[in-house]
């Protein structure tokens, strides 16, 4: 049997991080890392790290909880969500976004 335990810090492991492509940068020079925890069927659990700066991007299906940073992400129709710790999002595949991030934002998600 497998074990149960995913050692990682949630709040503290290290991630390979990457600047976000040109074509998606707005503002800034944002950087971006993940790193996958689990999966449960075909859905993945794990974590992502984003750079202040502002990025387009197109959703998957994914729930994430924000653990640390601030900012907020803007939908094609208008809609602004905040983000700080705490906060829950539900994006839905084919989401057109905006990330504005204003402190480092980490934040563990489910997706599929």
């Amino acid at each position: 049997m497998t074990s149960r335990y995913v050692d990682v810090d949630v709040f503290s492991t290290e991630l390979p991080r990457q600047r976000i492509p040109a074509e998606e940068t707005i503002d800034g020079f944002p950087t971006a890392g993940a790193r996958a925890l689990a999966g449960v069927g075909s859905t993945e659990i794990g974590i992502y790290e984003i750079s202040p700066g502002m990025a387009r991007d197109v959703e998957c299906d994914e729930v994430f909880v924000v653990l640390s940073g601030r900012g907020s992400v803007e939908f094609e129709d208008g809609e602004v969500v905040p983000l700080a710790p705490g906060t829950v999002v539900r994006l839905h595949k084919g989401d057109k976004t905006i990330w504005h991030i204003s402190e480092t934002l980490r934040k563990v998600y489910i997706a599929g």
